[in-house]
């Protein structure tokens, strides 16, 4: 969100508070940006597109998470209207998260980008090798 031209104390009005412009310091979009494009917000979102999870099956899918970060990540991500949480009455209670339709928007075109990347990994490993080639013989 845009902050108010009025007064850095003046409440925004109405108009102000609906426009959302990632690139200023101050706007909500980017927190919730921040969320998503962590390396574990990411991830989390991509693999509950493939569908619902409970949280020690999107720990294991998400290899390398620990614990903690999971839980944070799925807290903001939550927080944000991405994901759904759903405590199922069983003994034990189960836990199960899934995505929201803003969620899925947002999982599909992260999906599409992690397909790109991985499509590309080729083109990416030997632009790193001529990088540090001629980064090598920048050095002499």
């Amino acid at each position: 969100m845009t902050a108010s031209p009025v007064s850095p104390d003046a409440e925004p009005d109405a108009d102000d508070r609906l426009v959302a412009d990632v690139f200023a310091r101050n706007c909500d979009s980017r927190r919730v940006l921040e969320n998503i494009a962590g390396k574990w917000g990411i991830l989390a979102l991509a693999a509950l597109h493939e569908g619902a999870y409970r949280f020690n099956a999107l720990r294991r899918r998400v290899d390398g998470v620990s614990e903690k970060m999971l839980s944070q990540t799925l807290q903001a991500l939550e927080r944000d209207g991405l994901v759904r949480r759903d405590v199922q009455a069983t003994i034990p209670p189960h836990v199960e998260y899934s995505l929201t339709p803003f969620g899925a928007r947002v999982a599909a075109q992260l999906v599409d980008l992690l397909e790109l990347v991985e499509s590309e990994v080729g083109t990416v490993l030997a632009a790193r090798a001529e990088y540090d080639r001629s980064a090598a013989d920048r050095k002499r």
